[in-house]
């Protein structure tokens, strides 16, 4: 889902959408669809609205990135769900994963689709835990994975769980037939709970990992922050990794020049 305007990010996002804005210079976006790729989804429909044709000239049809790309356009904002039934004509045969354009994460897709099938699952989703659950959907499950109530963006006296909804979702098509086309509709908000009351199989799946919800500049620094402390730990470890090796093959010269001075004597 890359359709966002990202409003409270403005003005980073008057000229721009949010996915793409930049962490560590690349969009947040191409952060996502080199996950998917890392974890075997090769074939992405991207839902875009807001300055759709920016992250059309960036990503093209997915080849740079060893994926296919298509796009859905929504012509007027369709909200969550309603952006993904847009989408639905490409989305027909196999469940699917839904993942936000603009949020950035490390979280294990594999082992959460592997879940969603052992389960048997209408719906998986993404849970992680977070310290302040205020500006999120709170989620509880029962030991299962089952999920038994929703509560979209709480105040403190509702607060009943730190779990909360990543917006990553793993789904089978008939979900969308759940969801009326060309109207604004809303997951968590409208299409959940309906299902929830009809005792349908909705589970969540607690991440381990890495999730930043970029959605302020407080949160959009602190995933820059973040972001280039792993990449500077990662460039430190390839470094060091290139100095050993330097060293074991100085290590190795000398050796055999000494063997070599030695059978000389």
């Amino acid at each position: 889902m890359a359709g966002g305007e990202g409003t409270r990010l403005r003005p980073m996002t008057a000229n721009q959408p949010k996915p793409m804005l930049p962490v560590v210079n690349r969009p947040i976006m191409e952060h996502v669809l080199r996950l998917l790729r890392q974890h075997g989804f090769d074939e992405t429909v991207v839902t875009v609205q807001f300055l759709a044709s920016l992250v059309r000239n960036y990503f093209g049809d997915g080849e740079d990135f060893g994926m296919s790309l298509q796009y859905a356009t929504e012509e007027t904002p369709l909200g969550t769900a309603g952006s993904v039934r847009n989408a639905q004509d490409a989305l027909r045969d196999e469940p699917f994963l839904v993942i936000s354009g603009d949020a950035l994460t490390d979280i294990d897709l594999s082992k959460l689709v592997a879940f969603h099938k052992n389960n048997g699952a209408l719906v998986t989703v993404a849970l992680t835990r977070v310290p302040d659950p205020l500006e999120f959907g709170i989620i509880i499950a029962d030991e299962e994975g089952r999920i038994q109530r929703f509560l979209e963006k709480p105040t403190w006296g509702q607060v009943f769980s730190d779990t909360v909804n990543t917006g990553i979702y793993v789904m089978e098509p008939e979900v969308l037939d759940e969801v009326p086309p060309g109207e604004p509709v809303d997951w968590s908000s409208d299409v959940f709970p309906r299902l929830l009351e009809r005792g349908a199989p909705l589970f969540g799946w607690i991440a381990d990992g890495y999730w930043e919800d970029v959605g302020t500049l407080e949160s959009y620094l602190k995933a820059q922050a973040e972001r280039f402390s792993e990449e500077a730990q990662k460039a430190i470890k390839r470094a060091k990794a290139q100095m050993d090796d330097v060293v074991d093959k100085a290590g190795d010269a000398v050796q055999s020049a000494v063997k070599s001075a030695k059978s000389f004597t």
